[in-house]
């Protein structure tokens, strides 16, 4: 992809995705213990944009990437919230409809210790199916992106066929599937292996997705299959697998406040620049510093809401 035509760069996004909104609600300080039937106190709380779809589009758009997203929403208010927050992105919104009868999704995540419990109430990020999606929008960019693949149990039995004709437009496609909150990692995930460009998964996940004990294991099942992969190692950064190379990128080391969509943001700045034609390495890089930037404040979005953090963290690490 280093080298775009006048006629893809003629495009009207750079990518375009189709995947949930929903809100994150957050309760921080809880105790590392959490007994049942107890009342339990938070030491604070946050609603902030959630969805690995819409904070990937929100992220990207906050880049400057042009970006197109198709979603839905419930008509209720937290539906407004999530919606009032992807506009402040200047993402593309133009195909994001209120649906009824039908909530908003959301995601309670309670941090506690070194863990956390999440708890999501699909709500619309379930019912979207491949008929709602809008071909022409959906090609009016050189890439499409999907996250969230096994909560978007109304698009699956039709993904196959989505990416072929997507790919048959001229289209680059990547694929986060994030978590399988059933933890069987089958359905239509083995067709789309065989379809994308690009798999960006976590270290936990891709040796789910391959059914292996170690990440090298997991890569040598996949490098095959996919011609580029990119695997976010947390605190030890990203390994890149590009047909047999394999390269570490290391970590920007920060002291994180919230890691919540840390993952997402990792894929906005990788996206963001690998979509301009820098090389997989440089894009990783940009992806460490995108993920850092968004564990500075909490949820997925807020680091980026905040113009002045976000501009002098990006200046302050510039990838060259």
């Amino acid at each position: 992809m280093a080298n775009i035509s006048s006629g893809e760069a003629k495009k009207r996004f750079d990518i375009t995705i189709a995947g949930e909104t929903n809100l994150d609600l957050i309760l921080y300080g809880l105790p590392e213990v959490m007994p049942t039937e107890r009342e339990l106190l938070a030491s604070d709380f946050k609603i902030t944009l959630g969805g690995s779809s819409s904070i990937l589009a929100h992220n990207l758009a906050m880049l400057g990437s042009r970006v197109g997203f198709i979603s839905q929403v419930g008509t209720d208010e937290l539906g407004q919230i999530a919606l009032a927050r992807l506009v402040e992105s200047g993402a593309d919104l133009l195909l994001v409809p209120s649906r009824e009868n039908t909530s908003t999704g959301v995601t309670i995540l309670l941090p506690h210790g070194a863990h956390r419990h999440i708890l999501t109430n699909p709500g619309t990020m379930a019912e979207m199916k491949v008929a709602d999606l809008d071909m022409a929008y959906l090609t009016s960019a050189r890439h499409f992106h999907l996250s969230s693949l096994f909560l978007q149990t109304g698009l699956q039995p039709d993904l196959p066929q989505l990416f072929a004709d997507l790919k048959n437009a001229g289209l680059t496609l990547s694929l986060d599937t994030n978590d399988d909150p059933s933890d069987q990692w089958s359905g239509v995930l083995d067709q789309l292996l065989d379809s994308i460009d690009l798999l960006l998964p976590n270290e936990d996940e891709i040796k789910r997705i391959t059914r292996t004990a170690t990440l090298e294991q997991a890569l040598d099942a996949l490098s095959e299959r996919v011609p580029l992969i990119v695997v976010k190692c947390g605190s030890r950064g990203a390994v890149v697998q590009q047909g047999r190379s394999r390269q570490r990128v290391p970590s920007l080391q920060v002291q994180p406040v919230d890691t919540i969509g840390a993952g997402d943001s990792f894929n906005a700045g990788f996206l963001s620049s690998y979509l301009t034609g820098k090389d997989p390495l440089r894009a990783a890089a940009m992806g460490n510093v995108a993920g850092a930037l968004s564990t500075l404040k909490t949820g997925g979005t807020e680091a980026y809401r905040d113009a002045t953090l976000r501009e002098k963290f990006l200046a302050e690490h510039p990838i060259v």
